[in-house]
């Protein structure tokens, strides 16, 4: 099954029961477990300043709106690496971009080390904040890596336990943080501690993980993927639930700060509850796609972060800390179930395409799996430039009117979109991927009911 010396992978049927029995099902899981690992690391590089900015009090000389638009800077080249970092894997294998992209995240975490301090420009903890974007991009060419190890059927479960795990890298650098300032430490400290675990995340891929030849880039792909207008619809609701994880986690802090007055540490001790809960149900959102539809899941999710975004109007503008608190871990979890739900139903969803097409058997697959992991990557990028638009819409609203409030009507707008456009799209019509969204045949050869996308 591998080249003889090397850590490629020459023949991979996950589709296949037996083999995904036998031999498929054990290299997954280990290849997916260290995948983890390393892309957990990288969303807490990546998410490194929206803790770096609570250490940096009146002596930084740096406005709230200084803050937010240089974590919308970190954001933004998080998103736009997504792109490349998706076809690198099958450029360089996944197992040896895997060591190489964490390998990389040294350089944001040494050049923050060395100028993190009072003093320091403005322009410069901007160009630091922008190599902090890279971490940004191990999300993408994880997904893309273990999107090829798993069938359909179990992609759910596997694409919502990876991004899961990654994600959790927020809460936890928060958590260290936390720790950090209730020990006296200093930012350098954080930043020195992350060194090593690089290192070590580095080191692990290139012991245990596995490149799969099969795994081709296909410019064809990226170009169907780009034309076809689900690949386009999905970025618009991931913008929803990832979009809104991702700029929450950068925001969250700095908002208790700048309109509740909190402390450095009094914002540290509840910063990273929102992040973990999401994170921690992310997989949980997979699986409850998996089983019941994820454009089911998806539309309910929608309807209840409206709901919750409403309630957060009320307690933005009443200055209600104990109810903006509650109902914004709730929004946090709500949050990390749409992701796991929404990139379910891309896999679904050019599975469903092929098959109208009359497509069959290995042909089908084929399909599905070449447009769905080329759709990924613009899918993930453009779903975190959600995280840009947060932190700059906080921005905004803090220079117009000295609170969120503004904000998060946007945000409430914005989720009725995405309701709005779930069920239109996802549900109400009955063969999803068909060009006229009809039934009869196509649903037949499909195979595959509205929920299950």
């Amino acid at each position: 099954m591998t080249v003889p010396g090397g850590r490629w992978i020459t023949y991979w049927d996950p589709e296949d029961e037996s083999f995904w029995r036998e031999t498929g099902e054990r290299t997954a899981r280990r290849n997916l477990f260290f995948s983890v690992l390393s892309e957990h690391i990288g969303f807490s590089v990546w998410t490194m300043w929206s803790v770096l900015v609570l250490f940096m009090g009146p002596e930084y000389g740096l406005t709230p709106a200084d803050k937010f638009l240089l974590t919308s800077v970190v954001t933004l080249v998080g998103a736009v690496v997504r792109v490349p970092y998706t076809f690198a894997v099958a450029v360089f294998g996944g197992r040896n971009w895997t060591v190489v992209s964490a390998g990389l995240l040294l350089v944001p975490t040494v050049a923050a080390f060395a100028v993190m301090e009072p003093g320091t420009s403005f322009s410069t903890f901007l160009l630091v904040g922008l190599l902090a974007g890279i971490g940004g991009g191990n999300f993408a060419s994880s997904m893309t890596n273990i999107n090829a190890f798993f069938p359909l059927r179990k992609k759910g479960w596997a694409l919502g336990l990876n991004a899961g795990g990654g994600n959790i890298g927020v809460p936890v650098i928060q958590l260290a943080a936390l720790a950090i300032i209730g020990a006296g430490g200093g930012p350098r400290v954080l930043l020195g501690v992350y060194i090593p675990l690089i290192l070590l995340a580095a080191v692990l891929a290139a012991r245990h993980m596995d490149n799969l030849a099969s795994v081709k880039n296909d410019t064809g792909a990226a170009r169907d993927a780009a034309r076809d207008v689900h690949t386009w619809i999905m970025s618009v609701l991931y913008i929803g639930t990832f979009g809104s994880f991702i700029g929450y986690s950068f925001a969250f802090g700095q908002v208790l700060q700048s309109q509740f007055g909190r402390s450095p540490l009094q914002a540290a001790y509840l910063t990273f509850i929102g992040p973990l809960l999401g994170s921690l149900i992310r997989p949980v959102g997979g699986r409850l796609a998996d089983r019941y539809g994820g454009a089911r899941i998806t539309l309910g999710n929608f309807v209840a972060m409206a709901a919750a975004t409403a309630v957060l109007v009320a307690a933005s503008a009443t200055d209600s800390l104990a109810l903006f608190v509650a109902v914004f871990v709730v929004l946090f979890v709500l949050s990390g179930l749409g992701n796991g739900s929404t990139f379910k139903m891309i896999p679904g969803i050019f599975q469903n395409k092929a098959l109208a097409k009359g497509l069959e058997g290995e042909a089908a697959v084929a399909y599905g799996r070449r447009l769905s992991g080329a759709s990924m990557g613009l899918i993930g990028a453009v779903g975190a430039l959600g995280g840009v638009a947060i932190n700059l819409a906080f921005r905004q609203s803090f220079l117009s009117s000295g609170s969120g409030t503004g904000a998060f009507v946007a945000f409430l707008a914005f989720y009725a979109v995405c309701l709005a456009v779930t069920w239109a799209v996802y549900l109400r019509r009955p063969a999803v991927g068909t060009p006229e969204g009809t039934a009869g045949p196509d649903r037949a050869r499909a195979g595959l009911s509205r929920a299950e996308v």
